[in-house]
C-alpha cells in the first residue's frame, strides 16, 4: 500500500501541565536526528498508524521549526495560559513502524531525569490528524490493534490458565497478557502466530535500557523479568500445540520479560529436543545478546531454526557501553553468527534504530562491514526504547556526528545488499 503523505508541514503540539494536547499553528513540527532539530520531510511523515500512543514528557520544552527562517526554535511558555505550563509531546508508533525522527525536545533542566524506556518518535497536527515521522517496515498484521478483542484475549487467557494450573510458564504468560498487555502473550492465547518462551531470570549484561530491569532511582522498568526456569517439559507444553496448529508458526526464546536465554542452554537445549520429538513444524527461535557462541552451536544442534540477535551498535565501543557485558565481548557476537551460518541457520539482527546514530557515517560503514563478514539473513529495523538524551550520553556520540538520515541510509543499506531482507517481527521459515 502506497504511504499517504500531508500536503504541507504540520504545526507543533505541545501539552499543558493537565496532559492536554494543544497544536500550535505558528511553528511547524520538528524532529531529531542525534542532537540536531530540523524540519521533516513531507514524504517521511505518515498518519498516526492505529494502536499508537501519545506520550507527553515532562519537564521538557517542545522545539518547533520556524516557517520564517526554517530554524528551531524553543516554545518556552504555554502561548494560550502560561499559567498552566506546558511539556513536549512525542508519539510512541504502533508495532511494525520505524521512526525516522525522534520527538523534538530540550530539558528545562540539565538535572531532569531520564524518560521511561520507549520509543518517542516526531509528532504533529495537520488537516484533523496526527502525523509523525515514521514508516512502515514490516507487513506483517500480527500485531494490529484491530486484531485484539479485549473480551476474547481475556475469555482465553484464563480459559488457558484453568486447563493448565500446574504448567508455571502457562501462568507467567497469563500475567503477560493480561497485566502487561504483551503483544505476543496475547497472540499465544488467541492461537497464532508468534509464542513466547521466556526462560532466564538471569542475565550477562546490564543494558542501559533494559526493560525488564532497572536500578533502583532510575526510570522504573516496563514489566517484570520471569522468576523462576521452566522446565523442558512445561517449555514444550507451550510450544508443541501451537507449531502443531498455528499455520507459519513461530515460538521465541528470549522475551522483554527476561534475561538472557542463552544462560539456560541445558534446558532449551532439552526442551528443543523434546519439541522436535512431536512435531517437525514451524520456526524455534531464539532472541539472545549472542554472547554464547558455544551454547549457540549447541542449541543449532539440537535444533533451532534461527537466532535473533540485538544489536545497538555494529562498534564494539558503542556495543559495550550499551550492552555493559559481563564476561562477553563483541567478538563473541560476532561468532555466535559464525555458529548459526555454519549450519545453514537462519540469522536476523535486532538493530535498535536511533535516528542520528544508527545513519551516522561511522556506524553505517561499521553495519556494511558487518554485513559484508558475516552474511545476516534479515534486520528487524526497531525502535530503540529508551530517552535519547540518555542514550546519546551513554554510549558517548559525538556532538557533531554526520548522518544520512533514516530513510537515505536505508536506500544506501539496501542498495548494498540487495539480498539482505528487512522487517520488524521473526519471520516464518516454514
Amino acid at each position: 500500500m502506497t504511504p499517504r503523505h500531508p500536503e504541507q508541514m504540520p504545526c507543533l503540539l505541545f501539552a499543558n501541565s493537565k496532559g492536554e494536547i494543544q497544536e500550535f499553528p505558528e511553528l511547524w513540527m520538528a524532529g531529531r536526528s542525534g542532537r540536531q532539530y530540523l524540519q521533516p520531510a513531507l514524504t517521511d511523515l505518515i498518519p498516526l498508524p492505529e494502536g499508537s500512543e501519545l506520550f507527553v514528557l515532562p519537564d521538557r520544552f517542545p522545539i518547533g521549526i520556524d516557517p520564517e527562517d526554517g530554524l528551531p526554535a524553543r516554545l518556552a511558555e504555554n502561548p494560550y495560559q502560561a499559567a498552566e505550563g506546558l511539556q513536549a509531546v512525542a508519539a510512541f508508533v504502533a508495532p511494525a513502524h520505524t521512526t525516522i525522527l525522534t520527538a523534538a525536545f530540550e530539558k528545562k533542566t540539565p538535572e531532569v531525569g531520564p524518560l521511561p524506556l520507549f520509543a518517542y518518535t516526531a509528532v504533529g497536527w495537520h488537516d484533523n490528524q496526527f502525523w509523525v515521522a515514521s514508516f512502515r517496515s514490516d507487513q506483517s498484521i500480527r500485531q494490529e490493534a484491530s486484531r485484539f478483542d479485549p473480551k476474547k484475549i481475556k475469555a482465553r487467557t484464563l480459559a488457558a490458565l484453568k486447563r493448565h494450573p500446574d504448567n508455571r510458564l502457562i501462568q507467567h504468560l497469563g500475567k503477560c497478557s493480561l497485566t502487561y498487555s504483551c503483544p505476543a502473550a496475547k497472540n499465544f492465547f488467541l492461537g497464532r502466530e508468534e509464542a513466547p518462551l521466556p526462560t532466564s531470570p538471569a542475565c550477562n549484561a546490564a543494558c542501559i535500557g533494559c526493560i525488564s530491569l532497572q536500578p533502583s532511582g532510575c526510570c522504573p522498568s516496563t514489566q517484570d523479568r520471569i522468576k523462576f526456569v521452566p522446565s523442558p517439559a512445561e517449555i514444550a507444553e507451550v510450544a508443541v500445540p501451537h507449531l502443531e496448529s498455528v499455520k507459519q508458526a513461530v515460538v521465541s526464546f528470549g522475551q522483554g520479560c527476561e534475561g538472557e536465554p542463552l544462560l539456560q542452554a541445558e534446558t532449551i537445549e532439552r526442551a528443543i529436543r523434546l519439541i522436535r520429538r512431536q512435531t517437525s513444524r514451524g520456526t524455534i527461535n531464539l532472541n539472545t545478546n549472542a554472547s554464547l557462541p558455544e551454547a549457540v552451536a549447541r542449541l543449532a544442534e539440537a535444533g533451532l531454526d534461527s537466532i535473533r540477535v540485538s544489536m545497538n551498535s555494529a562498534r564494539p565501543p558503542a556495543h559495550s557501553l550499551y550492552y555493559r557485558p559481563k564476561g562477553f565481548t563483541f567478538d563473541d557476537v560476532r561468532q555466535s553468527i559464525v555458529e548459526m551460518k555454519k549450519r545453514d541457520r537462519f540469522v536476523s539482527l535486532n538493530y535498535f534504530i536511533c535516528p542520528g546514530v544508527t545513519d551516522s557515517e561511522d556506524e553505517t560503514e561499521a553495519f556494511c562491514q558487518l554485513v559484508e563478514e558475516y552474511h545476516p539473513d534479515f534486520i528487524q529495523l526497531r525502535n530503540l526504547n529508551m530517552d535519547p538524551d540518555w542514550y546519546l550520553e551513554a554510549i558517548r556520540h559525538p556532538e557533531h556526528s554526520p548522518a544520512w538520515g533514516i530513510t537515505q541510509w536505508l536506500a544506501i543499506i539496501k542498495k548494498r545488499f540487495p539480498a539482505l531482507r528487512f522487517g520488524y517481527f521473526n519471520p516464518p521459515l516454514r
